[in-house]
């Protein structure tokens, strides 16, 4: 929450004293001055607070931040041609401020984009409504690799297809949100989010504090509360299924493993015996539960889907398909980060919802529409142009 704006002896707001230097881009909505140059009010106390440090106490400060990242050896993977290297998390010492009132604002916007996708999930994975009607192209959905039809008419046994989605998110030149982007494979991100803000609280815990920073603890300990609820009975474990070491965000998979202390699994660590999902231990076969998914979902099994996967385990869509044990995000999500459904989206909002959508994606045209197509080609230039299927 921002307070008001201290003043120097002598009358100057402390906030400017850091600003002289601060330059925005121009044409661009800069999101901690306004178009005066002067800080706004979500972030005026923050820059004062910065300012009483002054500059080597912040240097200090952001080298604790960076210590702690060290210490508990953060880092993601990168694949290049090189082949694969280990780099150290990059942290960005000053986290982007937004006051309650607008994050209210995007939060519920956020929150309708995902009740919006788990209405056309079950309806693509079951009635099929949609296609009926002439909203959605029933090739559209066929062509896509992530429409996974062995899951056809399974329905998840928690009741939802998703347990937790990302978004990318950025303002516009008029200052409004848009989503550019969704995350419902098997989203990244929660377990970074959480190391960048212990460390950033370790350097700048006085001005959280003074400031009322939302915490972060209480959205894991809700996230571990619906996978312990999501278990039929007390004897499913819960576990997260990671492609292992290799990964990119494998370190994440640990991280958060250990944080909501549940199992971290691989696919060769699971075996499915009577319909029933189960971890190999060295007290014999104990049965899974609750599966949070971290691997795409087309590797997930073997027999049913990718069949020269080396990281699912056989007979896990049978498992599932029998109600034994639940996934999240269930196996076949990964379809609504298909580019093109993004074209449909609003016409969709509307029609399963009664309501437009409170935060607009970017406008997208699915060429294999005629009409769409000839717009597109007569704006050829003003486009970007990419592959319809791609995520």
């Amino acid at each position: 929450m921002a307070k008001g704006n201290q003043k120097r002896a002598g009358g100057r707001p402390r906030a400017q004293s850091l600003l002289e230097r601060y330059r925005p881009i121009e044409g661009v909505v800069d999101e901690m001055v306004d178009a005066s140059g002067s800080p706004r009010p979500a972030w005026r106390s923050f820059i004062d607070a910065l300012d009483v440090l002054g500059a080597e106490r912040l240097g200090q400060r952001f080298a604790r931040a960076d210590q702690y990242l060290r210490d508990a050896g953060v880092y993601y993977r990168v694949y290049d041609k090189a082949g694969a290297n280990e780099r150290e998390w990059p942290l960005a010492y000053v986290p982007l401020l937004i006051d309650e009132q607008e994050w209210a604002e995007i939060s519920a916007g956020l929150v309708q984009r995902a009740d919006l996708f788990e209405a056309i999930l079950a309806d693509i994975y079951g009635p099929n409504r949609l296609i009926e009607k002439g909203i959605l192209p029933a090739g559209l959905i066929a062509a896509s690799p992530e429409y996974l039809r062995p899951i056809a008419s399974v329905r998840p046994a928690s009741g939802h297809f998703l347990h937790m989605v990302a978004f990318e998110l950025g303002r516009g030149p008029d200052g409004r949100w848009w989503v550019l982007g969704d995350r419902t494979q098997a989203p990244s991100g929660a377990g970074f989010a959480l190391e960048n803000r212990v460390a950033t609280t370790r350097a700048l815990s006085d001005i959280y504090g003074e400031m009322h920073v939302h915490r972060l603890a209480g959205f894991f300990r809700r996230f571990r509360d619906a996978l312990n609820g999501m278990a039929k009975d007390s004897s499913g474990r819960v576990a997260i299924l990671t492609p292992g070491p290799l990964n990119e965000t494998y370190y994440e998979h640990a991280y958060i493993a250990r944080y909501l202390g549940i199992m971290l699994l691989e696919g060769e660590d699971l075996t499915v015996s009577g319909g029933r999902l189960m971890v190999r231990t060295v007290s014999g076969l104990m049965p899974i539960g609750v599966l949070w998914r971290r691997l795409d979902a087309a590797f997930a099994d073997p027999l049913e889907l990718k069949p020269d996967s080396q990281i699912g385990t056989p007979g896990l869509v049978e498992a599932i398909r029998r109600g034994t044990v639940s996934a999240g995000n269930a196996l076949g999500s990964g379809l609504m980060e298909t580019r093109a459904l993004l074209s449909f989206l609003p016409r969709i909002a509307r029609e399963l919802q009664a309501d437009d959508l409170k935060l607009p994606n970017i406008a997208t045209w699915w060429c294999g529409q005629e009409s769409e197509r000839a717009h597109v080609l007569a704006n050829i230039d003003r486009m970007v142009v990419g592959p319809a299927l791609s995520t």
